[in-house]
């Protein structure tokens, strides 16, 4: 059994075009809200924990939706439209900030800041479940790998363009538009390449015959029914919520750092935006050249092996951070692609445990219970953060991630459930790996 990486890629461009605005939205939209609305650390994190609590209730949903639509390709292609309008409002909005009365100007931005997370909310459950609805199971990790590395690529242009198309005015103000306009043009031509060249209903419906087509109900998958209502067995849901702890864990301690880690290099550096884009690009770089080895690894080695190999890399990494990033160093590079080879170890294997225990039809709902956890884990990091920020300092950032991934390793060493298995080559399976 091997993956259609041809097929995968392609299906990635939608992960891709999401990674590129949300490398933006972490990276910018902080700055905005200190130096153009003058909030501070707390309001701050209220203000960017809000994009996960809409998406706590909104990635579920669509999630579903799709699920019972038996469509993605729809929600992927209104969703982008929405979002690349209101980016392109939001950036003339920020420009046109108008100092007379900074209450109605910070509403403005707001109420448009609401509605591009509304429109990003519609198609980030759809976008990740097509890849899983198109890919066999027990290639999912790989699969997983692969639209990772496409976020990583997207993640990675935004990088490269907050290093060259930001510029500064004589007083000092930073222009964003150039790079939000980027950002959006990327968005319209990843959706257009993926719309050409993907069926999905022909696709999905060949993988549904290989996925389940000799029992529905086989191994961890498999469920029991309870006053006419499907249920998993108690192992298994079991199995399920420690992978969901762990997520919810992880994303505590790494969210927390990536979103205040430009807020703490421009506040701890001289040239900290530069540095912390640079970082942040090694860190993105390093996850691109793991990606692909991890999931061929987790393949031998298994999901849960590979998570906790990157649970204590990370924790390796925000450990050294705490005592090395008070100054800016070259060793802070090999920090952070420490941090990225764990990034990836974590992201490319707790889908895919989570969709293990999934069955044909709802790989969506399984996707929405992974957002759910971790967007509330991203809803109260940046709060719970500031807070810690504004009383102890900006040295508490790495500590504070550090517990969280320490934390982390306990709940995932117990689960039993959701790691792929070694299966015997099939014929038809074999035959289904060719070119589109």
């Amino acid at each position: 059994m091997k993956l259609n990486y041809k097929r995968t890629f392609l299906v990635g461009l939608a992960f891709f075009s999401i990674c590129a605005f949300w490398q933006m939205y972490d990276g910018i939209i902080p700055l905005i809200l200190r130096d153009t609305y003058g909030l501070d650390n707390k309001l701050r994190g209220i203000v960017m924990g809000i994009d996960n609590m809409l998406a706590l209730f909104l990635l579920p949903l669509f999630g579903a939706l799709s699920d019972k639509k038996g469509r993605r390709m729809p929600f992927i292609i209104i969703g982008t439209a929405l979002a690349v309008v209101l980016t392109m409002l939001l950036a003339y909005i920020i420009r046109h900030y108008n100092a007379a009365a900074p209450a109605e100007s910070l509403m403005i931005f707001f109420v448009s800041l609401m509605a591009l997370l509304v429109s990003m909310g519609l198609y980030r459950s759809p976008a990740v479940a097509l890849m899983a609805d198109v890919t066999p199971k027990p290639l999912r990790s790989q699969g997983n790998a692969v639209i990772n590395l496409m976020g990583a690529f997207g993640g990675l242009y935004t990088l490269i363009m907050m290093k060259v198309a930001v510029t500064t005015d004589a007083a000092g103000n930073a222009n964003y538009t150039a790079l939000f306009a980027s950002v959006a043009g990327l968005m319209v031509t990843a959706i257009a390449i993926l719309v050409l060249t993907i069926r999905e209903k022909k696709l999905v419906a060949e993988m549904k015959a290989i996925n389940y087509g000799v029992s529905e109900d086989e191994d961890q998958g498999k469920t029991e029914t309870v006053n006419g209502k499907e249920k998993l067995p108690k192992p298994v849901l079991k199995s399920l919520l420690l992978i969901l702890t762990t997520i919810g864990l992880w994303f505590l301690g790494y969210n927390a750092v990536t979103t205040f880690f430009t807020s703490y290099a421009t506040a701890t550096w001289s040239g900290g935006l530069s540095h912390a884009s640079t970082c942040l690009m090694v860190a993105t770089v390093a996850a691109v050249a793991s990606y692909i080895p991890i999931g061929m690894i987790s393949a031998k080695i298994g999901r849960r092996n590979m998570i906790r190999i990157g649970l204590l890399t990370a924790a390796a990494g925000f450990a050294v951070a705490t005592f090395c990033a008070r100054e800016f160093s070259f060793y802070l590079y090999i920090v952070f692609a420490v941090v990225g080879f764990a990034q990836a170890s974590v992201t490319v294997n707790t889908f895919p445990m989570v969709w293990e225990i999934s069955r044909s039809g709802n790989v969506g709902k399984y996707t929405g219970f992974y957002y759910t956890v971790s967007m509330t884990a991203q809803t109260v990091t940046p709060f719970l953060v500031g807070i810690f920020l504004d009383k102890l300092g900006n040295d508490a950032l790495f500590p504070y991630g550090l517990v969280f991934v320490l934390l982390a390793l306990i709940p995932i060493s117990l689960a039993k459930h959701g790691d792929n298995r070694p299966e015997a080559a099939k014929s038809k399976l074999e035959a289904f790996d060719v070119d589109d």
